[in-house]
């Protein structure tokens, strides 16, 4: 799988090193481990997958040979670790003295499988969560010899992911915290503007089932389906206060989108929320888990009363979710750590004592 593609891939590393030391934390280091017949829940297998990731910091050992220091954090659909380079989120976490301080913790920023073909075009074993938790966990254990995490987070999918996580690995964190997501299958809206997506790719006649010499127009139609469940409706409203401004910046968000999107990519990402549901195995999770959404998420609004149901079946868990204000900005709350990393280390020092033992 080509890391390189990757559509929210908003820092190249460079630019990310210039910034890391103004911000008073280590730039990242990059890699690449590469799993050997990887073997999809589809059935299909792989002889090679190549897994991009980003780490900052160095991993800690304790006597018995345990990682004391590892922090996992997941990005969201269509993304990639660097996107969490950035002032609003690592200028917030990373810093010296800040919760997830880089010169004490070992950060791990995986890319996740795929969103995209890597040549191979739609001949690209079809994947999904299941897939890509897999891959991270053997990322983790095998290419970055970390056997325990202090803490496993994501934002989105990667919140998602990190649901799946504490069922999936109970034993293996300290803490969960995953950010802007719900502990059920995808489904009615949520589901409804995926298969938009999917719908308006597959059923493009340029798309040529996947083997397209150029971007098929579908592409545009699926950036702005993204745009439209981004942020929320007052700031979309302050933003674009009129028809022509509103075509303005919903130009500019899909001209940016096109110039670095890939249809492929678009549609493996968002098809791969198939075989999410972690509402069977709730009760599996063992580490304390604190669940973070935003009251103007489009993708899982509070109404649906969702997350204070589940989270009730979670023995170590509580949920929190962020009223709408003027610094909130709907879905993509979740990487603005300005407004959780209060709570994010109110969990911190409630399991110090579980890391320490």
């Amino acid at each position: 799988m080509n890391p390189a593609i990757r559509i929210f891939a908003l820092l190249f590393s460079t630019l990310a090193a210039g910034f890391a030391s103004a911000a008073d934390y280590p730039p990242p280091t990059e890699g690449d481990y590469t799993l050997r017949n990887f073997k999809f829940t589809s059935g299909e297998t792989l002889p090679e997958l190549r897994l991009h990731h980003r780490t900052l910091g160095k991993p800690e050992k304790d006597a018995q040979g345990v990682t004391r220091n590892a922090v996992l954090i997941m990005h969201g659909t269509t993304g990639s670790g660097a996107q969490f380079i950035r002032p609003e989120f690592a200028g917030e976490l990373f810093r010296k003295d800040q919760p997830l301080d880089a010169s004490k913790f070992f950060i791990v920023l995986p890319d996740a499988i795929g969103h995209g073909s890597d040549g191979m075009h739609a001949k690209f074993p079809r994947y999904g969560y299941l897939d890509m938790v897999e891959a991270q966990y053997r990322l983790l254990s095998e290419g970055l010899a970390v056997n325990h995490a202090r803490l496993v987070m994501g934002t989105s999918m990667g919140g998602m992911h990190t649901w799946l996580w504490g069922e999936l690995h109970p034993e293996l964190m300290d803490a969960l915290m995953p950010l802007a997501s719900l502990p059920a299958q995808i489904s009615a809206r949520n589901r409804g503007w995926r298969r938009m997506i999917i719908d308006a790719i597959r059923n493009d006649p340029d798309w040529h089932d996947g083997d397209y010499a150029a971007q098929p127009p579908s592409l545009r139609t699926a950036a702005e389906m993204l745009w439209f469940m981004s942020s929320n409706p007052v700031l979309r409203q302050k933003e674009a206060p009129t028809l022509a401004r509103t075509d303005e910046a919903l130009n500019k968000f899909v001209d940016d989108y096109v110039k670095t999107g890939d249809a492929n990519d678009v549609l493996y990402a968002v098809d791969a929320s198939h075989d999410y549901d972690p509402s069977p195995n709730l009760e599996k999770i063992r580490a304390p888990l604190l669940a973070i959404n935003s009251a103007d998420d489009l993708i899982n609004p509070p109404e649906l009363g969702i997350l204070e149901r589940e989270i009730k079946r979670v023995p170590k868990g509580r949920a929190v979710v962020i009223p709408l204000s003027d610094k909130t900005h709907g879905h993509g709350s979740h990487t603005l750590a300005a407004l959780w990393k209060d709570q994010l280390m109110s969990l911190l020092k409630e399991t110090e004592q579980q890391n320490q033992q």
